[in-house]
C-alpha cells in the first residue's frame, strides 16, 4: 500500500447514478487511491477541481451541459499533470481519436471489468496510455506510415499546407469530432459552406476522410 502522502487522488464525473456509485464503491476498496469526490456534471466538478486538482479524473463523454471532450481539454489546460480517463459507451473511431487528441490518457468502455480499474489508474498515473481492447484497433489503424526503413530517418516528410484561417478554425472543430452541422453553428455559417471547407481541407491534407484529417492535423501540429 502507498503511504497517505502518495495516494493517487481521483475524481469521478459520470451523470448515470448507478455507474457512478458502483465505480465509487469499487475504487474505495483500494487503499492506494484517495477519492476526492464524484459528480454528475462537469460544471459541479470544476468547482471542486479548481480548489483541489487531482492526479486522475475519470470522465464520461456524454455529460449534460459541458461534455467530456470539452471538459478534458479544460482539465489539461488548468492542470497539465492531471491524467484523464474516459469512461463511456461511445466507441466510434472519431470519438476515440477526439478524446485522445483532447488530452485523455485512457479510453474505457463501460463494460470494463471492475478488477481492471486499479491497474489502469496506477498505470496511467505512471504515464501509460490505455485503450479498451475492443477499440485498440483505432490506434493501429491510424499509425503514421514511415517514409524510410532507416531508424535515424523514419519520419522526415515536411508538411507545408496552406490552409486559410477559416479552414484552420474548421479543422480544429473536425479534430474535436464536430459534424458539419455543428461546425456551421459554431462558425455561424451555412452547412453547405461548412461541408465545402471540410472538402477543401481533405484535399489539401491529401486524405480521404475526417478521421485521417484529424489524425494528420494533430500529428503534424497543423492545429494546436
Amino acid at each position: 500500500m502507498l503511504s497517505l502522502q502518495k495516494k493517487i487522488s481521483v475524481y469521478i464525473v459520470e451523470d448515470y447514478l448507478l455507474i457512478r456509485k458502483s465505480l465509487l464503491h469499487i475504487l474505495k476498496k483500494d487503499d492506494d487511491l484517495n477519492i476526492l469526490g464524484d459528480f454528475e456534471s462537469a460544471e459541479d466538478f470544476f468547482y471542486a477541481f479548481d480548489k483541489e486538482p487531482s492526479d486522475i479524473v475519470i470522465m464520461d463523454l456524454g455529460l449534460p451541459g459541458m461534455n467530456g471532450l470539452e471538459s478534458t481539454r479544460i482539465i489539461k489546460e488548468k492542470s497539465p499533470s492531471t491524467n484523464v480517463i474516459i469512461l463511456t459507451s461511445h466507441s466510434k473511431e472519431e470519438e476515440v481519436l477526439a478524446a485522445l487528441s483532447s488530452g485523455a490518457s485512457a479510453y474505457c468502455l463501460k463494460d470494463i471489468d471492475a478488477n481492471d480499474w486499479s491497474r489502469i489508474i496506477k498505470d496511467v498515473k505512471k504515464g501509460a496510455v490505455w485503450l479498451h481492447p475492443s477499440i485498440s484497433y483505432v490506434a493501429n489503424k491510424n499509425l503514421p506510415k514511415p517514409n524510410s526503413t532507416d531508424f535515424n530517418n523514419l519520419y522526415t516528410k515536411n508538411f507545408e499546407i496552406n490552409l486559410t484561417e477559416r479552414e484552420k478554425e474548421t479543422l480544429n472543430l473536425v479534430v474535436e469530432g464536430k459534424t458539419n452541422t455543428e461546425i456551421a453553428e459554431e462558425l455561424n455559417i451555412s452547412t453547405h459552406t461548412a461541408k465545402a471547407h471540410v472538402g477543401n481541407i481533405l484535399m489539401k491534407l491529401s486524405v480521404t476522410d475526417r478521421v485521417q484529417a484529424a489524425v494528420k492535423a494533430v500529428r503534424t501540429k497543423i492545429v494546436e
